[in-house]
Order: C-alpha cells, then structure tokens, then sequence
C-alpha cells in the first residue's frame, strides 16, 4: 500500500502540532483510509467507477482539519469526538469533492463509517481495519513518526483485496483485465499485410467473413406495417417499440451497406477508405467495427458473440411486433431500455392518476429461474431477464445477497419484477440499493451506462455489498 509513503513524507513536527491524546492514532487511520482509496484504482470498475486522483494534498490538508478540531476541543476541555463534522469535512468535501459518481461517492461516506467513530477506542472490543488468520491490520498508536514507519514496514508487501473490503475474485478480475488489454495490444502489434496466414491470404479471410456475416443478417423490419397494427391503440410502450425498430434498421442497413462496400474494395472495384479499412482490420482480428458501433447498443462482446446477440435482439423485435409485448422482457436486447421503463411508469401513472415526477419503480427477484417457467404477465408492471450480478451472487433459497462463489465473477440472477409505484408508498427494509449498468465498463465520467436502480433484499450490512463493489450489468463481455 501507499501508507508507508504516506508517513515518510510527514514531518515530525505535525505529528506533535495537536496535544490531543486521539490525534496520532487517528492521524494513522486517515492515511489509512487515504492508502485504501488509491489501492483501490488498481481493481478497475470493482474498484471505482471512474478513476480518481487522490494525492497527497487530499491527506494533508485533512490532517490539518482534524488537528484544527481536536484541538479546539482541547482548549474547550471537550471530551465528545466531533465524528459528525469529521466526517462530512474529510469524506463529503475533500476527498467526496473529487468523486463525481453518486455510487463512488457511496463507497468513500461508507469507509468514513467504517473507520471513524468512537469504536476506535473501545478496549473490550478492539478495532481492526481487516483480520485474517495471517495477519491483522489494527490501528497503530506510536509516539514518533519512525515508530509508526517502523509499524508500518511490519504490514505484508502484498495485500489481498479483502484488505479494501472488495472479495477475493477482485484479483481475478485484475489478471484478466490485464490479460486482455496486453491482447488487445498484440493484436495491434501483428502485422497488417496480404500475406498467406493460415492457408488463406488476410482479404481472402475477411471477404469471407463479410459473406458468413451478410448471410446472417436479418431483413430490416416493415415499420409502417407495424404502425398500422398499432394505429387504433398507441401506447407508450407501442412508441418505443416502434423507435427500437428504427434504430435497430439503421444499425442493420449500414452493416449491409459497408460490407457490400467492402467486399467490392477488396475485389478493386473502388477504393478503400478510412471506414472500410476499419471494418476491414476489425473483422480480420474478429472486433465489432466502430462504424457499426457507433449505431449500436454499448457492449464489450467481441464480434462472434456480438452477432448472436444482434440475431437474439432480431428475434424479440420480431415477437414484440407480431405477438405484441413479450412475457419476459429481455432487457439488454433493447438499444434503450430506459425508455422502456420509462413507459411503464408512464402507463401507470396515466391509468391511476399519480404525478409522473412523483413515480419510481419497485423491484424484486422472483423464484423464477428462466423466462420459459413464467406462464401469465403480471398484473403491473413487467418481468425483466438478462441482468448479471457481479461482486456478488443470488441466494434463491433464503431470496437475498449472498457472497460471491470463489473464482465465479459473474452471476445470472433470476427474473426480475419492475412494478411502478408512488414514491411515497416505497417502504424498503434490508434492503441494497443495487445500480444496473448496460456493460461491465459501468458508468463513465458523463453519467452514460446507468439504466436503472434496483433494490435487493440482504441479510447483510449494505456497507459489505458498497464496498465489494456490487453492481447488475445487461451484458457479459
């Protein structure tokens, strides 16, 4: 950790600035807290939604304001800690004002609870950062900065990131996301030319490609057709059927027209340029082309599965506009499913009446399993699949949280219930609140990637599942 660095770069002098008997151990927990915010970057969007920068200067001048309060209460001959100004100074200003994400924001209001209060002192129960059956790391009271480095060299060199409150297969996750990028990087690195590789020379392989692909594709949907079925009855889920099409033609017309495009430039019947050389080199090393991105939902599949999945979501559009609404909705086949929930709350409130902005939507897991166990549609609101827990996994016994399955990262959650509901009649108990994001890449620093909230019963403290990093996505990678 950066908490050896942390004190060597403290002098002597601030440490004996504040004559209160609490402020060296708790000069000690808040470089503490400071090492395990950064540490915490290294575990990617486990970690922190966004990456933040927190420095030396966030240490320092927090040091000041907790010598500034202490001491004040010494001179007031105040024996109360003021935790309540502590903490909203060093975790809401400080080192929160940084934090930008509302979620991230939960995690370092959550580390000040935990590390900061008068349980730091109790001598019948003593306070411990982490316990394990190696090591235990306790706070440290020294009277000198070189004890408390001397305390310091004591720690393990190498910290496993049950230490940050976040569960062992974080570190699985840390190999892979390292694993991956060093692919990709080699992939980048491999040469770009026509020479044979396989049997095949590399145009020969991505004219191919271009072919199995085109075959695969599906024919755009009849949109009027679908209006004139829905023309007597125009909902608002009617309406975001019928803008899901749109998008879903477009995405599906601009794969048919580049890959056309590109097989005639691969033929020299015209020339390659900027975005057929890209759709090229994406479908050679098997990568979804970023013209065709740039029409499509958020993902983090590679080519292959990203395909299966277009087919999948051709397949529900298909059912949506023959059959009307599905059962089960599959949420991340839909290119924007916040507008999908969004008409449900709609609906809702136009038939009961309720104000819109004073509407939310109530979710909870069902027993079922999958879709195919569900045989009506519920009286309100709708059943969602496809959703993934990560950082932690569904009891379907006891119908909580439960802690992950070592070496499992990811896992299905049962079929999910959305119910609008009036804001004031939301009554939650044991429960987490728990964000839904489209990818595994989160929330990025402009707000895109979060869908929606759902709350998920646990018999736990929240503090585990916020600190664990525990987040629903609509897509594996």
């Amino acid at each position: 950790m950066n908490l050896r660095a942390t004190f060597f770069k403290l002098r002597q002098q601030t440490l004996d600035s504040c004559s209160h008997a609490a402020f060296k151990p708790l000069a000690y927990v808040l470089a503490f807290f400071h090492a395990v915010l950064q540490e915490r970057r290294k575990y990617g969007k486990l970690g922190w939604n966004i990456c933040y920068d927190f420095n030396e200067s966030d240490f320092n001048v927090c040091l000041q304001i907790l010598d500034t309060y202490l001491t004040k209460a010494v001179d007031s001959r105040d024996t109360r800690m003021p935790w309540n100004s502590l903490k909203y100074l060093i975790g809401e200003v400080m080192y929160g004002g940084r934090v930008i994400d509302d979620f991230d924001r939960r995690v370092v209001k959550t580390y000040m609870d935990e590390y900061m209060g008068d349980f730091l002192f109790d001598t019948f129960q003593p306070f411990n950062f982490y316990a394990d059956d190696s090591f235990t790391y306790a706070p440290i009271a020294a009277p000198n900065r070189d004890e408390f480095i001397a305390s310091i060299d004591k720690l393990p060199l190498n910290n496993t990131p049950e230490v940050f409150g976040l569960h062992s297969n974080a570190e699985i996750g840390y190999y892979t996301t390292a694993v991956r990028e060093t692919w990709a990087h080699l992939i980048d690195l491999q040469p770009q030319t026509g020479a044979d590789t396989g049997g095949i020379s590399r145009d020969e392989f991505i004219d191919r490609a271009a072919v199995d692909i085109l075959k695969k594709l599906p024919k755009p949907f009849d949109i009027w057709r679908v209006k004139r079925a829905y023309q007597v009855n125009i909902t608002p889920i009617c309406v975001v059927l019928l803008q899901e099409l749109e998008r879903y033609n477009r995405l599906i017309q601009r794969m048919e027209h580049t890959l056309h495009q590109l097989r005639k430039a691969l033929a020299g019947e015209i020339g390659m340029d900027a975005v057929l050389d890209n759709v090229a080199h994406a479908l050679f090393n098997g990568q979804l082309p970023d013209d065709w991105r740039k029409l499509a939902p958020a993902t983090c599949k590679q080519l292959g599965d990203w395909i299966e999945h277009l087919l999948r979501r051709s397949q529900q559009y298909k059912y949506w506009s023959v059959s009307g609404e599905p059962l089960v909705m599959w949420l991340s086949g839909l290119h924007i499913p916040e507008s999908y929930l969004t008409a449900l709350v709609q609906i809702a409130c136009r038939k009961n009446n309720w104000p819109l902005d004073r509407s939310t939507l109530f979710t909870s897991v069902t027993r079922f399993q999958r879709e195919d166990e569900i045989e009506e549609r519920p009286g309100a609101g709708c059943y969602v699949t496809g959703l993934y827990l990560q950082g932690a996994r569904w009891d379907p016994e006891n119908r909580c949280l439960t802690r992950s399955t070592p070496k499992v990262l990811v896992e299905p959650l049962p079929v999910l219930s959305i119910v609008p509901i009036e804001t004031h009649r939301l009554k939650l108990q044991n429960t987490f609140r728990t964000p839904v994001y489209t990818t595994s890449e989160r929330r990025n620093a402009m707000g895109v990637g979060l869908v929606f909230e759902a709350d998920l019963r646990t018999e736990e403290h929240t503090s585990l599942w916020v600190l664990q990093g525990v987040c629903l996505t609509m897509n594996l990678d």
